[in-house]
């Protein structure tokens, strides 16, 4: 039988008769009328952890684990279990205050990746203006930052860990239904959008005994892109976005406009994958991530190759009080 062998294509337009093209360290075949662009052009990812939560930076690389403590209260009255503390000028028999308190620990992970290259490769690199040791370290980094991302918000299947928007122990509920009749908010007036956020800005506000009122509504791109894109009437020139941050009860509240902002971890991430939307604050002594900063190990030669490990931990985020935020599907 005969057998037809194919030639290999790079991506460069030209022919090669190798079995594979390897072309890591940037070596490409210019044609005399061809200019090159030097610049390095990264994959296209967006991440705005940072955005969205605190750092707990008071871990080292040294810790397994992080946890924070709830403390509870209890006080008796003093004529009546459940009244004030009122004592007489003979009062033999003062009730004290009691203390309960609960650690919550959570694992932090290692994390870990290596930068390897040959001295040809370098020395190739080097001859041709392109890094190689930058582009992989730029790589490296990127990595990180993107499994940071993941963390923060969605947690991670395999370790069983939750983020910001997927936590069992935060309410969830559902937007009511609009006089149109579904509750997705591209068939809802903004009036009816304003009700959905200020019902949820409302019932996590009640849930933290008002005494914390959530200034951050996270959403899902799409739902973003609607309301700023949506006037308020085909008379006026606000958005729905601008209408809901002068409207809202965190204005009222908190005296500060409610951040507004689109994560796009929340698409499809409500029950039935339905639209979610996000309530808390964004403090640290409410909510925050532990990790310990990238360190590496010294430059180890082997052979012709030489490599460094960089590692670091990444912690489980820290919602110290839960009923300070609140999930809302179907929007």
């Amino acid at each position: 039988m005969h057998v037809i062998k194919k030639r290999g294509f790079t991506k460069d337009s030209l022919m090669t008769f190798d079995a594979r093209t390897i072309d890591s360290t940037g070596a490409f075949l210019i044609g005399e009328l061809e200019r090159l662009d030097q610049t390095m052009h990264a994959p296209l990812v967006s991440v705005t952890w940072s955005r969205d939560i605190d750092l707990r930076e008071d871990v080292s690389i040294a810790d397994e684990s992080s946890s924070f403590t709830n403390s509870a209260f209890a006080a008796a009255g003093g004529t009546k279990p459940g009244g004030k503390s009122w004592i007489g000028k003979d009062t033999k028999s003062i009730t004290g205050i009691q203390l309960d308190i609960a650690k919550t620990p959570q694992p932090l992970f290692l994390w870990g990746m290596e930068v390897s290259y040959t001295i040809p490769e370098l020395e190739s690199a080097m001859r041709l203006g392109r890094p190689i040791d930058v582009q992989k370290l730029t790589g490296l980094q990127l990595k990180h930052q993107m499994d940071i991302d993941e963390m923060v918000y969605i947690g991670d299947d395999e370790l069983g860990r939750y983020g910001l928007l997927n936590r069992t122990d935060v309410t969830t509920g559902s937007v009511a239904a609009g006089a149109a009749g579904p509750t997705f908010w591209a068939n809802k007036t903004p009036d009816e959008i304003l009700t959905d956020v200020n019902t949820l800005l409302n019932t996590t506000w009640a849930a933290a005994g008002y005494a914390v009122c959530p200034d951050r509504l996270l959403l899902p791109p799409t739902q973003f892109a609607y309301i700023v894109s949506q006037k308020v009437s085909g008379f006026a020139d606000k958005s729905i976005l601008s209408y809901l941050e002068d409207n809202s009860l965190s204005l009222k509240i908190n005296g500060r406009k409610l951040e507004i902002l689109p994560v796009k971890w929340l698409e499809s991430r409500g029950a039935g994958s339905t639209q979610r939307m996000v309530a808390y604050t964004k403090d640290r002594e409410r909510v925050r991530y532990p990790m310990v900063p990238l360190q590496r190990t010294p430059l180890e030669y082997r052979g012709i190759f030489q490599l460094t490990t960089y590692f670091g931990r990444l912690g489980c985020l820290e919602l110290v009080y839960p009923e300070t935020m609140q999930y809302a599907d179907g929007i």
